[in-house]
């Protein structure tokens, strides 16, 4: 039970230091929406989303007023498309078809993103999946609201070099298509390693196969309820540090349970996980980069920042496995550079690089997130820093990702406006050496040793 003490400190925290329910978003099988004929399938899928995803905006916002909690989105994830489509995508056009009904549905049932138009493509590509991955460029530019995810390698498969290189030549081709809204459609486009089934968090939302027909999944976030937090332990030694920042996550996460309980409850669907990540938002004071700075750096980037973001990202999971039996999904801190005031600053005083943000990702829950790159960049560059990340998440067992946008017409020392919860960016240096010769091997990375657990 929660008691009056604990909301009384809740409401505190949503009214002073940013505290939200980031989204609740269901997932939605449509296995069953699989026809040989692509506009039945598209038929399909459209009455399934209305039919199942209807009332979850209207139910979001009722359990919002009634709690006193604010839900930032409403949000639906659903079956990688590629397996959808399999059967009756012969053209790219047909997947971006597909890629239209999932826009028309999320219009009508008024969720601002929906995800899932997606291929899972670790050991290699299936035609249906390499068509997928061609269309993503045209389906991001004729829609507003779907998003894209590409799992391209993990502990137990290796990576898919032929998948990676195809990667950066989409992304540049995206960057292309909508280079007259900054090349947007490169922020609605993830690249994994490691991709969990469960992630509620756009862009890279989709419903797995393993999961149930429908499930709520809901994602929480609190950067600035931990500095605060932090704030009030100044000069303590670690010990002190890591037991604030864990009590903390317990406390917002059991917000997070409360809502997700009551969305299941009312919408009949299953309650899946919480998903606690400290996922920042443009906002004065809703910033993981100001928590590493509250911790002792003068700003990100500063050595320390790594070992810093090591132990907020672990407390963060411990806290959150105290609160529920079902955290799940991604689960930690989010270092995304266009969402996030703090990493502007430091990106602007020259303290935080391409590079370093590397090094962080070793570390915290994703990987390369919302950095704008100069719109020159050749794809395999592009091709050659999704390797470096999908490296790092596949030796170490983690989910990694890259989010990069190109930005068609922008170089270093330009910033680019991409509007609400996407924020804006600095245009951040890319090394410039060569690597396409490494990219055009083609083939696949074998998994590491320590994959080989039967």
């Amino acid at each position: 039970m929660i008691n009056s003490f604990e909301v009384r400190e809740t409401n505190k925290m949503i009214e002073e230091n940013n505290l939200d329910v980031r989204t609740i978003t269901m997932g939605i099988s449509l296995l069953d929406c699989i026809s040989s004929e692509v506009d039945t399938t598209c038929d399909n899928i459209y009455k399934k989303i209305l039919a199942k995803a209807g009332k979850l905006v209207e139910t979001g916002d009722e359990i919002a007023l009634e709690f006193g909690i604010p839900i930032v989105n409403k949000r639906v994830s659903v079956t990688p498309i590629s397996l959808i489509g399999a059967s009756c995508c012969k053209e790219t056009a047909d997947f971006v078809k597909i890629a239209k009904t999932l826009d028309r549905a999320a219009h009508k049932i008024n969720v601002n993103f929906i995800g899932g138009f997606s291929a899972l493509v670790s050991k290699g590509m299936t035609p249906a999946e390499k068509l997928l991955i061609e269309s993503i460029p045209e389906a991001l530019a004729s829609t507003e609201r779907v998003c894209s995810s590409v799992n391209v390698g993990s502990t137990k498969t290796g990576i898919d070099m032929d998948a990676v290189k195809l990667l950066g030549e989409t992304i540049v081709k995206t960057a292309e298509l909508t280079k007259d809204s900054g090349s947007i459609g490169c922020a609605k486009l993830v690249v994994f390693c490691n991709a969990p089934d469960d992630n509620p968090f756009m862009a890279g939302a989709f419903h797995g196969v393993t999961e149930a027909d429908t499930i709520i999944n809901v994602g929480v976030s609190g950067p600035g309820v931990v500095k605060r937090a932090i704030s009030e332990v100044k000069g303590s030694d670690f010990g002190t540090l890591c037991e604030t920042i864990k009590k903390t996550a317990f406390k917002v996460t059991r917000v997070g349970q409360l809502v997700a309980r009551e969305a299941s409850q009312r919408l009949g669907v299953p309650f899946g996980i919480i998903d606690l990540s400290l996922a920042p938002t443009p906002a004065i004071g809703d910033s993981v980069a100001e928590i590493l700075e509250e911790m002792g750096l003068e700003y990100v980037g500063a050595p320390g920042t790594t070992a810093a973001l090591a132990l907020l990202n672990d407390q963060v999971k411990k806290g959150g496995i105290m609160a529920s039996s079902y955290v799940g999904g991604l689960s930690g801190a989010f270092i995304p550079v266009s969402e996030d005031q703090g990493m502007i600053d430091s990106v602007n005083a020259g303290m935080l690089t391409l590079e370093k943000l590397e090094a962080m990702t070793c570390v915290c829950s994703v990987g390369l997130d919302m950095i704008a790159i100069p719109g020159s960049t050749k794809s395999s560059t592009i091709s050659g820093i999704i390797a470096d990340e999908m490296a790092i998440g596949m030796i170490n067992q983690k989910t990694t990702a890259v989010r990069l946008i190109p930005v068609i017409g922008k170089d270093v020392g330009d910033t680019v406006e991409f509007g609400g919860l996407l924020g804006y960016a600095p245009i951040m240096p890319v090394n410039g050496a060569d690597c396409s010769d490494f990219i055009n091997r083609g083939g696949r990375i074998p998994a590491p040793i320590h994959s080989f657990k039967n």
